[in-house]
């Protein structure tokens, strides 16, 4: 059963869940099979859901029907039953986690059956709702419109044609598409970004137009969704959207939920690692910045747990603007917050990169040997390191050796959008530094050249220190 849907799902419940769902369990309205509170109960014992022995077909089904002969057929549906009923109270999870969307479902229940007093009732109770609610996001904006058009249907069955409000229901439609258009056109710039995608952008060029010139900036999801799209795609003026965008993210955080507050700061951060790798270095104290509020303020962290790829951007973040007491107050603190499986490595990389930042070589290389790095990325961030550290310790012919096994291991993993050419740039410069004659002033000046120009280059600096240094 370990493979179960089941399985997967339960583990994700945490405490309260639990209990909600058995007491779900337990009523005659949403199950009326023993059996399947029985595999529930038997799941939720002890360590059932963590040792394979326990989870073993036969040891389950005889806990829940005895000394019956086993049938698979029986057990696989007792399991039906309860991916059935785990997904029905999910279901209804959803539906009274969002107070305004149950009573628009409401009205529209009471509508059909022309109760147009209790319609009334919660379309006053709906309003009040809307003007009371902190979100700002497409999610309220949606509420809105169905509100609105909801509104109008009451109208139009009492037959107040002079007070249907067109013009509410158009308006409020137009700000919920605007908004939900701006945001998946964010996600599709960037994706293309990093991917190496075309998408075409349908009606995006006209949205635009349309929000300066209705001035819907004061929208916060409108503005601050504009503003990312702005900084991305307008060459002249990026930086003063990126400004704006700033200020509205501290403005109007509070009107967005967590997830979503997260996916903006990501944005803002993939923008200043834009800048970044363009040459801009000032933007890496923007990504700390944006990575140390994110992570004091919860927004990057989620139900306790941090991703992979946050702790070690986090990390890394830290390094480049020289935060060496808060990277490693933070790689100790944090990495309980960290997957099990990958707790051990991430921590032991970190720390090996805040070593090599420091110039403690030995450290930084015991602790590389200590780790394997599964994640592509992470390692080839530690080749990275050891190809550094072996040209200043002038260690030449491993650094050769890891040359060529690095350049064959990206073209073999087929190393992901625009990251397989940050690594080949920084081979390929670290090769013509080992055999470039340091004499010849000509080729010194060619490769400094092409070094300053290379886009993207993340390791600029530590290249132009190296040629500086023969």
């Amino acid at each position: 059963m370990k493979k179960s849907q089941v399985i997967a799902i339960v583990r994700t419940l945490d405490k309260s869940e639990v209990r909600e769902f058995r007491k779900w369990l337990l009523s005659p309205v949403h199950n009326q099979r023993e059996d399947v509170v029985q595999l529930f109960d038997y799941l939720m014992v002890a360590n059932h859901l963590e040792e394979d022995k326990f989870l073993q077909k036969e040891r389950v089904y005889r806990k829940i029907f005895g000394k019956e002969a086993y049938n698979d057929a029986k057990l696989r549906q007792t399991n039906h039953f309860l991916l059935k009923s785990l997904e029905e109270y999910f279901n209804y999870q959803i539906n009274v986690s969002d107070e305004i969307s149950t009573k628009i479902g409401l009205i529209k229940n009471y509508r059909r059956r022309n109760l147009l007093r209790l319609v009334r009732k919660n379309l006053d109770q709906t309003a009040g709702l809307l003007e009371a609610s902190d979100l700002r996001n497409e999610d309220y904006y949606w509420n809105q419109y169905e509100y609105q058009q909801e509104r109008y249907n009451y109208l139009s069955l009492l037959q107040k044609s002079s007070e249907l409000e067109l013009q509410e229901v158009s308006d409020a439609l137009e700000k919920a598409y605007i908004t939900e258009k701006l945001i998946w056109s964010c996600r599709l710039i960037f994706h293309q970004t990093i991917y190496r995608k075309n998408y075409d952008l349908g009606l995006l060029q006209p949205v635009l137009q349309m929000v300066e010139e209705r001035n819907l900036t004061g929208e916060p999801a409108i503005a601050i969704y504009f503003h990312v799209l702005k900084a991305m795609t307008d060459k002249e003026d990026d930086h003063l959207h990126f400004e704006k965008l700033r200020m509205d993210i501290v403005k109007y955080e509070n009107h967005f939920p967590r997830p979503q507050l997260k996916e903006i700061y990501q944005m803002a951060i993939n923008y200043s690692v834009r800048k970044t790798n363009a040459g801009l270095a000032t933007f890496q104290r923007e990504i700390f910045e944006w990575y140390r509020q994110g992570i004091l303020s919860k927004v990057l962290i989620e139900s306790e747990k941090l991703s992979p790829a946050t702790y070690s951007n986090t990390v890394t973040a830290s390094l480049q603007v020289g935060e060496f007491e808060w990277a490693e107050k933070f790689i100790d603190e944090y990495k309980a917050m960290l997957p099990k499986k990958e707790r051990d490595n991430l921590s032991h990389f970190s720390k090996a990169k805040l070593f090599f930042t420091r110039k403690d070589y030995k450290r930084a290389m015991v602790l590389l040997a200590q780790a394997e790095y599964h994640n592509i990325l992470i390692n080839l961030n530690a080749k990275s390191m050891l190809i550094k550290m072996y040209y200043e310790l002038d260690e030449m012919e491993a650094l050769e050796f890891l040359l060529e096994s690095m350049r064959i291991y990206i073209r073999r993993k087929e190393v992901i959008g625009y990251h397989s050419n940050l690594y080949l740039r920084l081979i390929q410069f670290t090769k013509k530094l080992i055999r470039i004659n340091r004499y010849d002033k000509e080729k010194m000046a060619k490769l400094r050249t092409e070094i300053q120009t290379a886009n993207p280059l993340p390791e600029r600096q530590w290249l132009l220190e190296q040629l500086d240094k023969l």
